[in-house]
């Protein structure tokens, strides 16, 4: 068992972008998630928190603050509200993920779409100095934080389907007693129970070859057990078979293929959830870019909602 390499910070991107198989291995065999998880809090926590100092510089120093320490809530609150609701999913429809799996998995997602947005800090530094426009300012980081979003839970689905093929391949254990017992019938395919059938024949034509009630001396009872024995019970050399599916494999394979499409149909549910929740929630922890028109406020009363005020700035900006 290998050690996943070290990151730490920001840094654990890296890992994240270039060895993204051996993060879903780990993740699949749950080595060492826990240090995993706080490296992508970490890292997720600082992106957001200097990318919410960016959306708060088009108000003033207050509300830099206040959105540097919002938006890390932002993601993690949302987090903290669906989480319950995938992991009851998987479980329903038979992912079989730990509580840590779960959390890994959506970190993964967290900790792209984080750094991600931070690598456009500077574009949206460049049109709040150029443009001086706060509704286009406020659509342009709207955007941003939508399009670096739907970049991280794709790294979710590929995430969660990876699981799940791990999950469709894994060997399913076979009892002792189905096991090949002897070359020949490994060649021929045969189970346990052809290779007990074939001791219970040999016993037999050895027992009809001594009269009853006789004793039958072991070195004149071999001679005849060999002599009946047919030529494909000699010893061979073990040659691997051609088809070297055991039935109840190809059986595991096929239901886990049958639920796999479930599980990603109920993720993609989720992830529509998960877009309501987090977008709700914005707006309840509003305002995170500052209205140039009111005064300063830590949050602004509960009423209408995300959706109706984007439509809102569409209609400002574009119609004069």
């Amino acid at each position: 068992m290998t050690t996943p390499p070290a990151g730490s910070g920001l840094l654990v991107i890296e890992r994240i972008l270039r060895d993204r198989a051996g993060i879903w291995q780990q993740i699949v065999e749950e080595r060492q998630l826990r240090p995993l998880i706080g490296q992508m809090l970490a890292s997720s926590a600082i992106s957001l928190a200097l990318y919410g100092a960016v959306l708060g510089a088009s108000y003033g120093w207050e509300q830099i603050l206040s959105s540097l320490i919002k938006l890390p809530l932002l993601f993690l609150a949302t987090l903290a509200i669906c989480l319950p609701t995938l992991y009851l999913f998987n479980l329903v429809f038979g992912a079989r993920l730990s509580m840590v799996q779960s959390v890994a998995l959506i970190m993964v997602s967290i900790t792209v779409t984080a750094v991600l947005t931070l690598a456009f800090a500077p574009v949206s530094l460049f049109f709040l100095v150029t443009a001086q426009s706060y509704s286009f300012y406020k659509l342009l980081n709207v955007a941003i934080l939508l399009l670096t979003a739907v970049i991280g839970l794709r790294f979710l689905v590929e995430g969660m389907h990876t699981l799940n093929q791990q999950r469709s391949i894994a060997p399913t254990p076979v009892p002792a007693q189905q096991l090949p017992t002897t070359p020949a019938a490994v060649a021929n395919g045969a189970g346990a129970n052809g290779a007990v059938a074939a001791s219970e024949d040999a016993t037999a034509t050895a027992g009809d070859a001594a009269p009853v009630g006789s004793a039958v001396p072991a070195a004149a009872a071999a001679p005849v057990a060999t002599a009946t024995l047919p030529p494909a019970a000699a010893p061979q050399p073990l040659h691997l078979p051609a088809r070297p599916m055991n039935p109840h494999y190809v059986a595991a394979a096929r239901q886990s293929a049958t639920d796999r499409p479930a599980s990603m149909g109920l993720l993609y549910i989720w992830i529509v959830l998960f877009g309501f929740v987090g977008t709700q929630l914005a707006w309840t922890l509003r305002p995170f870019f500052g209205d140039p028109g009111q005064p300063f406020g830590v949050f602004r009363e509960v009423g209408g909602t995300f959706y109706a005020d984007v439509l809102r700035t569409l209609g400002d900006l574009f119609g004069g």
